[in-house]
């Protein structure tokens, strides 16, 4: 594959459009990136290219394997390289096993792990034949602390982080650093209906040590850097940015 014709970097974000694919988009685009991305909402896609002249937008479905397949390839159509995969797709259900649908769970599996496997499936051709590549999905604090109704999406993202670990090592001969971040609760648009009132919000932030929600920046910096040659040492990681909710138990307030 001839890399020269475009020599600065190519990333292809999936969910370019939401809260955290969008601020990754837009870092990368002011560090110099050449940035496709690829949703299912042409009108959330019209509106960050018009913020991002040069964003290369894909309409795509991430849980459709021949549609991921189709915008990888649209990216090296139209930039001849693909330097960096962030899969930024995913869903929150808070439910029980016993309470929660089969057609539910079925869903929850492939927005979240399905849809994961299939961007790195189309992502590691191109970088095999480069000989490098840095690839990066999204996990949860669901799948590293027991949180009660979390039982669908914990079991989801478990499986992401097992295919980050399986991955990074079936690919590090390559040069292609595979790593995820663990986000606890983000003020996306995907989290709105559990931020819908203030006292929800006050719930929310209490679970986490720090007492507050995340930014997507503080999720869209992070993968950023993963991506970046800083990071050319990193790879198979879970990355927790949570304020300490999977790890840090605070001492109780008397």
């Amino acid at each position: 594959m001839n890399t020269e014709a475009f020599p600065r970097p190519v990333a292809l974000i999936a969910g370019v459009a939401g809260g955290i694919g969008s601020d990754v988009a837009r870092r990368l685009d002011a560090a110099g990136w050449c940035v496709a991305g690829y949703g299912r909402n042409a009108e959330k896609l019209a509106v960050l290219q018009a913020e991002l002249p040069g964003l290369h937008t894909i309409i795509a479905d991430a849980t459709r394997p021949d549609e991921v397949e189709a915008a990888v390839q649209s990216t090296l159509a139209r930039f001849g390289r693909l330097d960096a995969y962030v899969h930024a797709v995913g869903s929150i259900l808070i439910k029980p096993a016993h309470l929660t649908k089969i057609d539910e769970w079925q869903r929850v599996i492939d927005l979240n792990l399905n849809s994961a496997f299939y961007g790195v499936k189309s992502a590691v051709g191109p970088m095999q034949a480069q000989g490098n590549g840095a690839i990066v999905l999204i996990s949860s604090v669901a799948a590293q602390a027991g949180l009660p109704s979390h039982d669908a999406i914990a079991a989801a993202k478990g499986g992401v982080n097992g295919l980050v670990l399986a991955a990074a090592a079936s690919y590090a001969g390559k040069a292609i650093r595979i790593n995820a971040v663990a986000p606890g609760l983000v003020d996306t648009p995907l989290a709105a209906g559990l931020l819908g009132s203030e006292q929800a919000r006050q719930f929310s932030e209490k679970m986490h040590p720090l007492g507050k929600i995340g930014r997507p920046a503080n999720i869209g910096s992070l993968i950023a850097w993963l991506v970046s040659p800083d990071a050319d040492w990193v790879t198979g990681q879970i990355w927790s940015v949570d304020g300490g909710m999977a790890h840090v138990r605070p001492r109780p307030k008397v």
